[in-house]
């Protein structure tokens, strides 16, 4: 009975405040989030714990803590919210004729060479879901994906904290590779080490790319020193468009450039970068339900990626 009436004082806002604050680990950033004011998002928290008769947070400088409690508490509030909110969607999607609405995720690394068969092969298998695609930095999407923005995320591996709380599918492996305008220097020079690559000004990873710490272990292992970096981004549209204009070299995923390169627009520079190899796969809330889309998506991400292996 206790928890009866418990129940019927959760409201949608008090599960919505608790969940932003334990993703952003900070009362700032998820009242930035939610456009909630402090004393408004507090007053929500101190709500539902008086309701639950527990604390679900401590506070201390570093930021804002779980209790053992409130642990527990937000692996099911995190599933009523994403219940509630494919519930909402399932009502919209009749309202436009019964289709399904499917929330992916997609990195630089995935977006030019495996998305487009993929949806293709998805529009096959599930010819009335609306697919929606969006594209971003890994932080930001997974950050989505754990809200319950995004149904998944396909993408590369990042380092244990960045995939905290998520589930990783592999579907193959990629290298970073180096590439220049094909009328670079570096193209016909004969018998090319890593050594050559100084003084030459380069597009370099950023600090929260998931391959920085990649590219950075292969230039460690290589000797790679004095590169002139003229700016860190893995942006493909200003990749593409800063090496026609200069003999700048650029770092990036192969499945950013493959067509490029296979078009004869860049040209990879002849470096042995296996150490540079990471795994591309699929990226879900372990805690989320799944749907007959949400599969099928797998099915046609697993089928094309089967492909990509073999070539």
């Amino acid at each position: 009975m206790e928890s009866n009436r418990q129940l019927a004082r959760i409201k949608t806002r008090h599960l919505e405040g608790f969940a932003a604050i334990a993703r952003h680990g900070s009362l700032k950033a998820a009242c930035a989030s939610l456009h909630l004011s402090p004393p408004a998002l507090s007053k929500t928290l101190k709500e539902l714990e008086e309701i639950l008769g527990v604390t679900l947070m401590s506070r201390d400088r570093g930021g804002v803590r779980l209790t053992p409690e409130g642990e527990v508490f937000l692996e099911f509030a995190g599933q009523s919210l994403a219940a509630l909110r494919r519930g909402v969607e399932g009502v919209a999607s009749l309202r436009r004729g019964g289709a399904e609405l499917l929330r992916v995720g997609t990195l630089p690394s995935v977006a030019a060479r495996l998305m487009p068969p993929a949806v293709a092969r998805f529009a096959e298998l599930s010819p009335t879901t609306r697919v929606v695609l969006r594209d971003g930095a890994h932080g930001a999407l997974t950050d989505e994906l754990r809200a319950g923005a995004l149904d998944m995320v396909i993408g590369r591996m990042a380092g244990p904290e960045a995939m905290q709380g998520l589930s990783f599918t592999q579907l193959y492996l990629e290298r970073v590779v180096c590439v220049a305008r094909p009328g670079h220097p570096l193209v016909s020079a004969a018998g090319l080490n890593p050594a050559d690559l100084s003084g030459w000004p380069v597009i370099y990873p950023p600090e929260r790319a998931a391959i920085r710490p990649l590219v950075d272990r292969w230039c460690l292992a290589e000797g790679v020193t004095g590169l002139v970096r003229v700016v860190d981004s893995v942006s493909g549209a200003f990749g593409r468009s800063f090496l026609r204009e200069c003999d700048a070299l650029w770092f990036i995923s192969e499945g950013v450039v493959a067509r490029d390169v296979a078009d004869g627009r860049l040209t990879v520079l002849p470096l042995e970068m296996g150490l540079t190899a990471g795994p591309v796969g699929l990226m879900t809330r372990p805690d989320s339900l799944a749907s007959r889309s949400r599969d099928l998506f797998a099915r046609a991400l697993r089928d094309v990626a089967a492909r990509i292996g073999d070539s």
